[in-house]
């Protein structure tokens, strides 16, 4: 009898194990659709696909969306270039503000509310050192949230694309996608 009630109870639980498998989505999947809804939003704006050989982008509010990268996994919109000889240096401590949106909500038809530490001064600041990936603290954040500072000011401010792989650490293995908008500032000595 209790052979029996165990050959049950494992075929539940395999019919359970196989029924929740089907019902998950693959990551190639979760790809397709971060991919999906970037483009979604990308249609609806301004896209020049290379940066500018001399570094010069078009600014302000109405400019058009760079793609920063081959694959086009990052696009920039420059809202201020900052000061152009203010160049960030190798493992410089560098503060930015952010409030970042879900593509995918907003593909969705969702109104997400935008997230991060740019709406409240009380907020606590985030920090990387420029390009120095081998500290948690600068790659937690992602490659992507560094790279307009190989080409503008510290004190620029950017509206960013990413997609997850250029992301929040966090956000990678979930495929999500987000559109930042991002001010830095050196460290006031």
């Amino acid at each position: 009898m209790t052979r029996k009630f165990l050959s049950t109870i494992s075929a539940i639980f395999a019919l359970f194990a196989l029924s929740s498998c089907s019902e998950t989505v693959s990551y190639s999947e979760l790809l397709d659709d971060e991919k999906e809804s970037t483009n979604w939003f990308l249609s609806n704006q301004k896209i020049i696909n290379t940066v500018p050989a001399d570094s010069i982008f078009e600014y302000g509010e109405d400019a058009p969306y760079y793609r920063m990268d081959d694959e086009g996994l990052v696009y920039m919109q420059v809202i201020n270039p900052g000061t152009k000889d203010n160049k960030a240096k190798f493992d410089e401590l560098i503060y930015f503000r952010y409030m970042r949106t879900n593509i995918n909500h907003m593909y969705l038809g969702y109104d997400p509310q935008p997230e991060g530490n740019a709406d409240s001064m009380n907020s606590s600041t985030t920090s990387f050192r420029y390009n120095n990936t081998t500290l948690q603290s600068s790659y937690k954040y992602g490659s992507g949230i560094q790279l307009p500072l190989k080409y503008l000011g510290v004190d620029c401010e950017v509206n960013l694309v990413l997609r997850s792989q250029y992301g929040f650490i966090e956000d990678q293995s979930s495929c999500m996608p987000y559109l930042y908008n991002v001010r830095y500032y050196r460290s006031q000595m």
